[in-house]
C-alpha cells in the first residue's frame, strides 16, 4: 500500500511536489541559521527512523536521504546561495558571505566551547607549532569533538555531517583510489545537485578535487566530520592493501566502468599508463614469500639433479644451474602470487 510519507509522517500538507528543501525541513523561506537547520534535521531524522522497520523500510530510507540532502545543502554557504537563487531569492543571505560569517574563535567564545584560559592555551599551541586552532582545541579536549568540528564547519561556510546519520555511499566509495582516500582522509557520502559530497575533517586540496572531478565528471564539495568518524570509515572501506575496483574512465563510453568490464581486442597495443602502487597486507607478503621460497627450492633441486644425473655435469656446475633455475622459479612465483588473501 502506497503511503504519502510527507503528509503521514512529517505532517506537511503542501500539495505541490516535489517539496523544496525548506518545505521538507518545515521552514519558511529562507532560514539562514545553520545551527537551527541542523537541529531541525536531527529532530526529523530521529522521528523518521522510527519507521525504518516493518513494511516501510524503503520509504523511510528514501526520506532519510532526502532530509540529509536538504540539511547538507542549506548548511553549506556556497550551495545554499545557489539554491536560494534558484528559488527566486534576489540577494544572498549574510551567512553566505565571508564578511557575515562568524569566525571560529567567535563561535568558540559565544558557545562556550572553551574557557578563556583553555582558548589562550590552544592559541599558544597553535602559534607555536603551526596547528590550526580547531585542531589544538581537539587535542586539549575542551569540548566534544562534534561540537568543535561543527563550529569549524560553520566558520568555513561548510556543512557538518555525522557519518552515523549519513553513511558512506557504497556506489561511489569503490571508485576512489584507496591510497588517495587514506592520505587525504575523506569518504564519499552522496551526490546532490550535480556535486559529489565528501566527508572530511578538513577542506580538500585543489589537486584532490581535480583528480576526483576527472573520475566522476562532476565537481566535489566537502562536508566537515570528526576525525574519529572518518578514520573509522576509512578503515572499513579502504583498509591497507585495498585496491580501487573501478578505473577512472572508459575511453569509449566516457564514464566510470569496471576494470574487467570490456575485454581488450586481440593484438591491440596497450597504451602506457603509470603503474599503480599497491600496498600489500602483512598476510599477503607472508604468503608470497612462502610461495617464492617453495618454488625456488623445487627449481633448485630440478636444475641441480637434471644437470648432475641427466647430463653428468660437475657438481659446481650443477649447483650453479640449480641456483639459476630456482631463482627464476621463485621470481615468477613472487610476481604471479595473489596480491591479497581472504580475511
Amino acid at each position: 500500500m502506497a503511503i504519502d510519507v510527507y503528509k503521514e509522517w512529517l505532517k506537511i500538507e503542501a500539495p505541490n511536489r516535489p517539496l523544496n528543501y525548506y518545505q521538507l525541513l518545515k521552514f519558511n523561506r529562507f532560514e539562514d541559521d545553520p545551527t537551527v537547520i541542523r537541529n531541525r534535521y536531527r529532530e526529523l531524522n530521529a522521528y523518521v527512523r522510527k519507521f525504518a522497520t516493518g513494511d516501510f523500510i524503503e520509504e523511510s530510507q528514501a526520506l532519510l536521504n532526502e532530509l540529509a540532502k536538504a540539511m547538507l545543502c542549506l548548511t553549506d554557504a556556497e550551495r545554499k546561495a545557489e539554491y536560494d537563487f534558484s528559488l527566486g531569492r534576489k540577494q544572498a543571505a549574510a551567512e553566505t558571505s565571508t564578511s557575515g560569517r562568524r569566525t571560529f574563535e567567535g563561535i568558540v567564545v559565544e558557545e562556550k566551547l572553551a574557557t578563556p584560559e583553555q582558548l589562550k592555551k590552544a592559541k599558544n599551541l597553535s602559534d607555536a607549532v603551526g596547528l590550526p586552532l580547531h585542531q589544538a582545541l581537539l587535542q586539549q579536549k575542551t569540548a566534544e569533538p562534534e561540537r568543535i568540528m561543527m563550529a569549524y564547519a560553520e566558520s568555513e561556510g561548510l556543512p557538518f555531517v555525522n557519518l552515523e546519520d549519513v553513511p558512506v555511499d557504497e556506489y561511489y566509495a569503490p571508485q576512489i583510489e584507496p591510497a588517495t582516500a587514506r592520505q587525504h582522509s575523506f569518504v564519499p557520502v552522496m551526490a546532490d545537485m550535480g556535486k559529489l559530497i565528501l566527508a572530511s575533517p578538513e577542506p580538500l586540496s585543489l589537486d584532490v578535487e581535480d583528480e576526483l572531478r576527472l573520475i566522476f565528471d562532476m565537481p566535489t564539495r566537502c562536508a566537515i566530520c570528526t576525525p574519529q568518524q572518518v578514520n573509522a570509515a576509512i578503515e572499513k572501506y579502504y583498509p591497507r592493501g585495498a585496491v580501487r575496483q573501478v578505473v577512472k574512465r572508459d575511453a569509449n563510453a566516457g564514464s566510470a566502468s569496471q576494470e574487467a568490464k570490456a575485454p581488450k581486442e586481440k593484438g591491440a597495443k596497450k597504451a602506457k599508463e603509470p603503474r599503480e602502487t599497491v600496498e600489500l597486507s602483512d598476510a599477503a607478503k607472508k604468503n608470497r614469500t612462502k610461495l617464492a621460497l617453495v618454488c625456488f627450492n623445487f627449481g633448485f633441486m630440478a636444475g641441480m639433479f637434471g644437470m648432475k644425473l641427466g647430463m653428468g655435469a660437475p657438481t659446481w656446475q650443477a649447483l650453479a644451474v640449480g641456483v639459476v633455475v630456482g631463482g627464476i622459479a621463485g621470481g615468477i612465483a613472487w610476481a604471479c602470487a595473489p596480491k591479497e588473501v581472504a580475511e
